[in-house]
């Protein structure tokens, strides 16, 4: 049987587009002679639809839309992901159905309904009643839908769910496993994924096609990484990571082992460009705005806002004023030159002498945080103009490191449409400089050697304000992505009462988070749908762990 897996990039609720690009993989697969095609999870709707399954008219269009799609399965077998009622309980389902010559013969519903972190399935969806194989053209296949497969105490220790989904399905001497996926990317996940993979396929000795969605969708990211494992646990086909592509798998033949794709920086920047990318082609934008200050945040952003968008897309504006250095003009006039993009300079120093005159009668500087953030301010007041009078969105420059401890200026450096680097470390910030710089200097080397500054008062540094980034970083990525108890932080050498500002600089700083816009996501701790922490609490975690 040749079997096309077909990783593609679906709009959420775009269902006439949806529809149209799998009708296009369907006849690619016919064009391949393959006997079956196989699409991600919620492949009609796309991954996630999140409240439009609320509304009786989208779950109408749905159905509409997998009925158009009937007609060109002659001659070919495809299983879709999509949303199904019961037929006599009317509840809704998150299902994989299995059609053949326009003739739908088989459904699998969802078991195992996540319900943490960005999911929350259990709001919309119902489990399956029961499990069993599909029986296509004389063999079985085991249909599971995501994270159906996240449940087995071998691989991870423990269980979340009381069924393993495919224990159940082991039961019925299935020829294969197919598992249909909207599994979002964060750095490191691939990695699980093919140990994941390969533990099933050695423990069932039964082949395994996994297939993932790819594409950006609001704060996720997924990178696709479709795979297919033979019965011995070998990587032996794996789709382009964060591209669409169809591979196609012939379970009469043999295959050479794979040594699997490897992640590293240059897939945490992939995410990001597609993150960009489908955020504006997928709202209709088309053009973005950032303010180009010299630093290495702003050098980072406009290097993905012009792979993602293009040079002509993209602009820069550079917006000094009396405390921003000859260097930061210098460095911000050649990245500019180097990406190609549009570029202006508006000073910001009249505004700024005249919001001292308002506020400090005399005019004098006063040299405290309102005067320091009114500069920040008077920025993203520019950006914003500029943006509505030409069409623009503007992007954030916010880091994550900065957004986690409050580090930044509400109405000003956080201004934007959305946050491209709030989930990326300011140490990983410069990781992807670095990435980016591989080949030859497109970020001018001193934007990466000279000590970040917000340039808002004279001879300032990041570091007057936070503890040394490689120390602030390793304690973020500890207690937010790790969830490590803080006890065992300070254990790990780090001072108890740096640890401590720290993890109160978190708590002071919810309110801005709540306030700052959509952040990509590529950790396991991001900062947006995941977390969900009370803005006003009273808990301090040093009172009780120490």
């Amino acid at each position: 049987m040749r079997i096309a897996v077909a990783q593609y990039n679906p709009t959420i609720g775009d269902l006439e587009g949806n529809t149209s690009k799998t009708i296009d993989f369907i006849v690619k697969a016919k064009e391949q002679k393959c006997d079956l095609v196989v699409f991600p999870e919620l492949s009609i709707t796309g991954y996630p639809p999140r409240d439009l399954l609320l509304r009786s008219a989208f779950l109408k269009a749905c159905d509409r839309a997998l009925h158009q799609i009937l007609p060109y399965t002659k001659g070919i077998g495809v299983i879709i992901g999509t949303v199904m009622a019961g037929s006599y309980d009317h509840l809704l389902y998150n299902s994989a159905i299995l059609v053949e010559d326009g003739i739908i013969t088989g459904r699998v519903d969802k078991s195992l309904l996540p319900n943490y972190d960005v999911f929350d399935e259990a709001r919309y969806f119902h489990p399956s009643k029961q499990i069993k194989c599909l029986r296509f053209r004389g063999k079985k296949l085991g249909v599971s839908i995501c994270e159906d497969i996240w449940n087995d105490e071998d691989l991870f220790g423990h269980q979340k769910y009381a069924r393993n989904i495919l224990d159940e399905l082991s039961e019925d001497s299935p020829d294969i496993f197919i598992n249909l996926s909207a599994s979002p990317y964060h750095y490191g996940k691939h990695q699980i994924r093919m140990e994941m993979i390969a533990h099933y396929t050695r423990k069932y000795g039964i082949p395994f096609i996994y297939t993932n969605q790819i594409g950006g969708n609001d704060e996720l990211v997924f990178d696709g990484s479709s795979m297919v494992y033979d019965g011995s646990g070998q990587l032996v086909l794996h789709a382009k990571p964060f591209e669409e592509d169809i591979i196609i798998y012939d379970t009469e033949k043999p295959y050479p082992g794979l040594a699997g794709q490897k992640e590293d920086i240059s897939w945490m920047y992939r995410g990001l460009v597609l993150g960009v990318k489908d955020y504006f082609h997928k709202t209709g934008f088309k053009k973005t705005i950032l303010g180009l200050s010299g630093g290495i945040d702003s050098a980072l952003l406009a290097c993905i806002a012009k792979d993602a968008l293009g040079p002509d897309n993209v602009l820069g504006v550079f917006m000094p004023s009396r405390y921003t250095s000859e260097e930061s003009r210098i460095d911000a006039d050649k990245l500019a030159s180097n990406l190609g993009i549009k570029y202006m300079t508006i000073p910001i120093e009249d505004v700024f002498h005249d919001y001292l005159n308002i506020f400090n009668r005399d005019g004098q500087m006063h040299g405290d945080l309102a005067e320091e953030n009114i500069q920040a301010r008077i920025r993203g007041n520019i950006l914003m103009f500029i943006a509505n009078r030409e069409g623009r969105v503007l992007v954030c420059p916010s880091n994550k490191s900065e957004i986690a401890v409050g580090y930044s200026t509400l109405y000003g450096d956080s201004c934007g449409g959305i946050a491209v680097l709030g989930d990326v470390l300011k140490t990983d910030v410069y990781k992807l400089c670095r990435y980016i710089n591989r080949k030859g200097e497109i970020i001018p080397s001193n934007i990466i050697l000279k000590a970040p500054t917000a340039e808002l008062r004279d001879n300032q540094k990041d570091e007057d304000s936070l503890p040394p980034y490689s120390v602030l970083d390793e304690v973020l990525r500890m207690y937010i992505e790790q969830n490590v108890p803080l006890e065992e932080i300070i254990h790990k050498g780090f001072d108890r009462e740096t640890v401590y500002r720290i993890i109160n600089m978190i708590d002071r700083a919810e309110y801005k988070r709540r306030q700052i816009p959509p952040i990509i996501r590529l950790s396991h701790g991001d900062f947006g749908l995941g977390r969900r922490h009370p803005v006003v609490h009273g808990f301090r975690p040093e009172r009780y762990e120490s």
